[in-house]
């Protein structure tokens, strides 16, 4: 399984966007991460300095982990591409349809996987992935 180091992750999301400025061949995951990032223009300067990847990001002082953001992006759209948890694409395209957005639409995503991890660690159990799902369903509602 795939479980990389807090510096291991950070370095991917820098170097792939470092070959794709460059032109250089990038993995397919490399190539996704690229593509996540061009959404993201507030996040350039960061992923052009190297040693943003030794930064620390407080919630506590109103900063925005990119890397997490990121890597939560990542994460939904492996997710989608299996439909895993079971209902999730459906419910994400309920949400595309109401925001007519599909960057939008993910981020009504993101903040209910954001959640549901965050429900997660407090409890100390496994995610809730039908919780998750009827989260979704809900901001497609909502929105």
């Amino acid at each position: 399984m795939f479980n990389p180091s807090r510096d291991q992750a950070r370095r991917f999301f820098i170097d792939a966007w470092q070959k794709h400025r460059q032109r250089t061949g990038l993995a397919p995951l490399e190539q996704v991460a690229a593509e996540l990032i061009e959404q993201h223009p507030e996040y350039h300067a960061l992923l052009d300095d190297p040693e943003s990847a030794e930064k620390d990001f407080s919630p506590e002082d109103g900063q925005i982990n990119p890397f997490l953001h990121l890597s939560l992006h990542l994460a939904i759209h492996e997710q989608l591409s299996i439909d895993q948890p079971p209902g999730l694409r459906a419910a994400y395209d309920a949400c595309l349809a109401v925001r007519g957005d599909r960057h939008a639409a993910l981020h009504d995503v993101l903040e209910c996987l954001g959640e549901t991890i965050w429900q997660a660690q407090r409890s100390g159990t496994a995610p809730d992935a039908v919780a998750y799902v009827e989260a979704v369903w809900r901001r497609s509602r909502l929105a």
